[in-house]
């Protein structure tokens, strides 16, 4: 566990979905199948509450998101969370949509790689989920459906509108968080929101590759590019060549550069650490 956790304990359980850690990569899966892994109040919190303790534990260097069944994640359950806000006033509404939020802030901010492995529909709050995470492998039948204005809400929720035009471009992330229509995993790939789509029966195994070979590569290195990725979507080009420098300089002090220099000179592979 990190050294700078102070005295807060990690969560060893979490009761909103299945978390499980194996040689660096963590699996969270939502196991809702019978509702598509319709999300509600708790596991917002619980998914918000995860993602930021994951860099204290100091077991995980990969994150794969994925849902039970024949759904990624159908966003927010409608009995469980929509009718029960048609019951709060403004002031509670907003602690909830901040809430939602912060799920997608903690997704971007967390310094490690996550992986949406998205099984079958992504809609909502769903969709936005796998658009904050950093690689999205798709299977086959999976949709995507950013569908808030078919609710009577703003296509712009929980950082869409932001995200999704840096991905795709603004003529599209306009179709698609104005019109709310279902886009099919062969478009998501062909407009760049999918890193790649697979056979339903690859999934899994493509998805746990990847993470694999993120566990097992440089960390260090890969953190810090998600970090900077992340920094430099709103600097100037100054700012941003600046930032880079000081990290570079930075990680030419690190074990895992030294590792390359060393494992170039002596004909072997590197042996990465993440230090």
């Amino acid at each position: 566990m990190s050294p700078f956790r102070a005295t807060a304990p990690i969560t060893k359980s979490w009761d909103h979905f299945e978390f499980t850690v194996d040689d660096g990569v963590a699996t969270l899966t939502f196991n809702r199948p019978e509702k598509l892994n319709a999300l509600t109040f708790d596991v917002y919190a619980d998914l918000r509450d995860l993602v930021t303790e994951l860099p204290h534990r100091g077991d995980v260097k990969v994150l794969v998101i994925t849902g039970r069944g024949r759904g990624f994640c159908s966003g927010g359950d409608v009995e469980e969370i929509i009718g029960e806000l048609q019951k709060m006033e403004t002031a509670e509404l907003l602690e909830f949509t901040r809430m939602t939020g912060a799920v997608v802030k903690a997704l971007r901010e967390t310094p490690i790689p996550v992986i949406a492995a998205v099984n079958g529909v992504a809609a909502g709050a769903g969709s936005v989920i796998a658009l904050a995470s950093d690689f999205r492998v798709l299977a086959k039948s999976a949709k995507f459906a950013f569908l808030f204005t078919k609710v009577g809400l703003a296509g712009a929720d929980m950082g869409s509108a932001y995200l999704l035009p840096r991905l795709v471009g603004l003529g599209r992330a306009t179709e698609l968080l104005m019109l709310g229509d279902k886009l099919e995993s062969a478009r998501a790939e062909a407009i760049g929101l999918a890193t790649s789509v697979v056979e339903d029966a690859d999934l899994t195994s493509t998805a746990a590759a990847l993470a694999r070979r993120l566990a097992d590569g440089p960390a260090l290195a890969y953190s810090t590019t998600k970090v900077l990725l992340t920094r430099e979507l709103d600097m100037d080009l100054g700012s941003s060549i600046e930032l880079e420098a000081m990290t570079q300089a930075l990680l030419m002090t690190a074990h895992d550069h030294k590792e390359f220099y060393a494992a170039w000179s002596a004909g072997r592979s590197p042996q990465w650490t993440g230090r």
